[in-house]
């Protein structure tokens, strides 16, 4: 029996991690892992069976870290070290320097060497780092009882620093009828765009956006608006980003014939927003309204939105709806056009 328990203890010992940070709550329970990083509000710890956990600071009692972790104080130093805190003190110590005794309270942020290599590279990043997003590509062809040929793109693509944000999107639906032996277009439209976001404040910032279209069907060749103004962030948090835009731009618009090219100036005001509901499902989408000043009672309001839909890290399924209503199309034509794609999702650049 006492061998048994001997080796039932020398088991539980060797399968217990050898390295772990360790958090003791108020509450008196305890928190193993490895610390990941903190804003000053909430600790955030990687645990062994669970993943990632939350903690508010406040409810912390004392920490241990069994890994140098880089501390950023409110005087602004930054000190790396292993960290112990309790109560109101908290201590750093490293093999190179000697211990550094703070008080708990001046503690802002807490980053392990992952997370502070990450922001040292987030301070200078190149033109070529941060950007993330993805492309779904559709193509269809049929020959004999019909000769059809489809195909359709959505693209979205972003990079986000910490001072500011860059946007292209596109879509894009062809599609050709040969069935009855003559080639008659169905659909032709291409959209896409640039906006460049740099913030000024905290909560503000002023922005800059070239949109194009094309679209055979409405005889439109080029519809070129770029513009700008000035943004607000109203909501900034893990899951959701909701932006509020108002500006004003200019709108070029070129058409097949003579004499039908016009141009006007038009106010903006619009959102875009981004959310995740989960792990694997995002949205994304923005609206636009743009009142023209050139002709007053004329005006145009442009919808974009994609719903992504994560398989693995690098594939998804994305259905893309991008929606233009103009209030003045040329006689014989809709006023609305809808846009939608779907297909397989292939994620391009860096994953988050």
């Amino acid at each position: 029996m006492k061998k048994a328990i001997t080796v039932t203890i020398l088991l539980l010992l060797l399968s217990s991690p050898t390295i772990a940070d360790q958090l003791i709550l108020k509450n008196g329970d305890r928190l193993t892992g490895k610390i990941v990083k903190s804003d000053g509000s909430k600790l955030v710890v990687q645990t062994e069976l669970v993943g990632e956990v939350s903690v508010d600071l406040s409810a912390v009692n004392s920490i241990t870290s069994d890994q140098p972790l880089y501390v950023t104080l409110a005087d602004g130093r930054t000190v790396s070290g292993m960290l112990t805190a309790s109560e109101n003190k908290a201590e750093l110590r490293s093999s190179t320097a000697n211990p550094v005794s703070v008080d708990r309270s001046t503690i802002r942020v807490i980053r392990s060497e992952a997370e502070h290599l990450a922001y040292e590279r987030s301070l200078n990043p190149g033109w070529l780092d941060y950007w993330s997003g993805g492309a779904d590509i559709g193509f269809a062809l049929t020959s004999g009882n019909s000769d059809i040929t489809n195909f359709t793109l959505g693209l979205g693509m972003t990079r986000e620093t910490r001072k500011d944000k860059t946007t292209i999107y596109a879509a894009s639906v062809y599609n050709r009828d040969s069935t009855s032996g003559e080639s008659r277009t169905v659909a032709n439209t291409i959209r896409g765009g640039v906006r460049y976001d740099r913030d000024f404040k905290a909560r503000w910032f002023g922005y800059g956006f070239v949109d194009l279209e094309h679209n055979g069907l409405q005889d439109l060749t080029l519809r070129l608006v770029p513009g700008g103004g000035i943004g607000y962030h109203a909501i900034r948090n893990e899951r959701t980003k909701l932006d509020l835009l108002g500006g004003f731009a200019w709108n070029r618009e070129y058409f097949k014939g003579d004499f039908n090219d016009r141009s006007s100036a038009e106010a903006q005001a619009g959102q875009t927003l981004e959310h995740r509901f989960n792990s694997r499902l995002s949205l994304k989408e923005q609206l636009f309204f743009f009142p023209n000043l050139t002709r007053g009672g004329e005006y145009r309001i442009n919808f974009d939105t994609s719903l992504i839909t994560d398989i693995t890290r690098r594939i998804g399924w994305q259905l893309t709806l991008s929606d233009r209503y103009l209030s003045n199309p040329p006689p014989g034509f809709e006023k609305n056009d809808l846009l939608l794609t779907t297909g397989l999702k292939i994620k391009l650049g860096e994953l988050k």
